[in-house]
């Protein structure tokens, strides 16, 4: 096999414009910090508080835009059992960004927190909301190997690139620039690589729809040429986990540590609600190519192509769908252009996950449980040594694991199902207390596991209503992610306000039912 030489020196280019960028960041954030008054950690972790609207928003559109973003989205579209009303990631984005900023921002912003975990951690106690530190880790972790998975495979489509390669360099180039600067060089590549993704994928879009082999979009949007019309339809059957899977990308999208990074960054409280809400119309914006590549493929003739027959769909490459257009589609020096927009988002996520994954362990955990006199110095260290592990953790899923999506989609689920509802708890309850936020946590986990997970081959212990058998696995159109997260939110409620009613007196003591006299209130 011989390696597409002019896609690699782009490739390279690009990661070496991106390295570039995040040392200037990094010198900057070291003057920065030489006049700044407060904790060190926190400055890495947070950038001082210093993060202005125009970069806010522009690092908030990047850290959403990632390479699973762009490559799920083309290949929801095209696929001929889904289509583009089972393809909810891009108004989704629109939503669930405008909820975090019209509710979550404000208050997360105007305690001044570090970290997403702070609030559970005042309101519960440093151990007892270690819990929640759990999915929330997971989840970081699965989401940076997924996408370098995702970058792996589609430099083996575009450049016939060895994927480890692939895979290893990205990670280390992203890991380089996170060590030296923390948020101030994330946020700052986050600039570059959002330029790459946007003029990259736009670019190529043109000369998709051109293509002798592609059939108008118009007509084979709502008529059969080569396959199901790429506007797609929902089943009646099916209407309920279209509504989970909906419910799930908008509200399970907000309780992400990368996220309020942001908003804790921002320089006041306006300006985290503007860089939410600014970046839900550019998350939104961005999935636009993604969209038109996918129903474009779903237009092709692909006897027509070099790629041949049969469909990539027919050979179970419906993942690999955007790489596989831009190289069939596209003349070679316009595909090696969409190869340096996806390696550009696939580092704009990844390096917002080991930030993320390194600053809830330092502050959350080894700061608050394990080394509360720890010195700044000694924590900068650690938060050093987090981000290497983190690497060396989503490095190693993404080379060795087959199942990378699958993780990361039950982790994302155990964010929506367990997370979201404490967050909202936590913020909203003034009555919730330790009983209800361990029972809901365990509410939730129980309910969503017991559903079953069919990518693993694990079979359902609850059958909801309205499912079917395929493959003797019992599949689930319930939107039983939806019920456990409520289940989880009921009981968490409902626990705590038990727990705040007048009990006999062993009954307190049995079951510690009043809180920590330490353990202050959060005024909302």
């Amino acid at each position: 096999m011989t390696v597409n030489i002019a896609g690699a020196v782009s490739m390279t280019s690009c990661y070496l414009l991106i390295l570039a960028v995040g040392i200037w960041a990094a010198r900057r954030a070291r003057k920065v910090e030489r006049t700044y008054e407060g904790d060190r950690p926190e400055m890495a972790m947070i950038a001082g508080r210093k993060i202005g609207i125009i970069l806010g928003i522009l690092t908030t559109t990047a850290t959403w835009v990632s390479g699973a973003y762009i490559n799920g989205t083309a290949e929801m579209v095209y696929r001929p059992d889904a289509g583009l009303v089972w393809t909810v990631a891009p108004w989704t984005t629109l939503f669930c960004l405008f909820i975090g900023g019209f509710f979550f921002a404000k208050k997360m912003r105007a305690q001044k927190y570090v970290t997403m975990l702070d609030p559970f951690q005042q309101r519960y106690g440093n151990r007892t909301a270690s819990l929640v530190f759990i999915p929330a880790i997971i989840g970081e972790i699965f989401w940076s190997a997924a996408i370098l998975a995702a970058l792996g495979t589609t430099s083996g489509v575009m450049l016939d690139l060895n994927k480890n390669f692939s895979v290893v360099i990205s990670a280390c180039v992203a890991m380089i620039y996170t060590l030296l600067g923390g948020l101030y060089s994330v946020a700052y590549t986050d600039v570059v690589q959002l330029g790459f993704i946007f003029f990259g994928l736009w670019l190529c879009v043109p000369f998709t729809i051109l293509n002798h082999a592609v059939t108008s979009i118009k007509i084979t949007a709502v008529k059969e040429v080569h396959q199901k019309p790429w506007l797609g339809k929902i089943d009646e059957r099916f209407i309920g986990k279209w509504i989970d899977d909906l419910l799930l990308m908008v509200l399970g999208g907000i309780p992400w540590q990368a996220y309020f990074q942001r908003v804790l960054a921002s320089s006041s409280i306006k300006n985290a609600q503007i860089l939410s809400i600014a970046g839900a119309f550019g998350g939104c914006i961005m999935g636009i190519p993604s969209i038109l590549i996918g129903s474009v493929a779903a237009s092709t003739d692909w006897n027509q192509t070099s790629y041949g027959s049969p469909s990539p769909y027919e050979k179970n490459e419906a993942a690999m769908i955007l790489p596989i257009v831009l190289r069939y589609l596209c003349p070679p020096y316009i595909s090696i252009l969409g190869i340096g927009a996806i390696a550009a988002a696939v580092m704009s996520s990844t390096d917002s996950s080991l930030l993320s994954s390194s600053s809830m362990f330092t502050h959350n955990i080894y700061r608050k449980i394990l080394r509360p006199k720890a010195s700044e110095k000694e924590l900068l260290y650690v938060m050093k040594i987090t981000v290497l592990v983190v690497t060396v953790l989503a490095t190693i899923l993404a080379l060795f694991t087959s199942t990378i999506y699958g993780l990361y989609a039950l982790s994302a689920d155990l964010v929506y199902v367990v997370l979201f509802p404490q967050l909202v708890c936590v913020l909203y309850v003034p009555c919730v207390n330790r009983l209800g936020f361990v029972t809901g946590v365990l509410t939730g986990a129980l309910l969503r596991i017991t559903g079953g997970e069919p990518l693993f081959h694990f079979p359902a212990a609850i059958r909801y209503p309205g499912g079917y058998f395929q493959d003797s696995y019992y599949v689930q159109i319930f939107p039983y992610k939806t019920f456990a997260m409520l289940c989880s939110l009921i009981m968490t409620v409902a626990l705590s306000y038990i727990g705040k009613l007048k009990w006999p007196e062993r009954y307190i003591t049995a079951f510690n039912l009043t809180e920590r006299p330490s353990e202050t209130r959060i005024t909302n």
